[in-house]
């Protein structure tokens, strides 16, 4: 089976199934060794955030708030 005719497969998973898989390929992606290259504007952008995280540490939200956020319907 081709890369075309999986995808057209998986699009009858349901989402959640989808999104495991797109998870569990992302770990073994990683595992692999392989690191994105990051443009200067999302390196410049991610140090920014540390720092905003460094500096207000107790600032932030917990898996479980960011997961119910997620959940809510819009």
């Amino acid at each position: 089976m081709n890369a075309t005719a999986t995808l057209e497969e998986l699009r009858r998973w349901p989402v959640d199934d989808q999104f495991e898989l797109v998870c569990g390929l992302w770990d073994q992606i990683v595992e692999l060794g392989w690191k994105p290259t990051l443009s200067p504007g999302l390196s410049e952008e991610l140090d920014r955030r540390i720092a905003e995280y460094e500096a207000n540490p107790d600032d932030v939200l917990s898996w479980e708030q960011v997961g119910e956020y997620l959940r809510r319907p819009r």
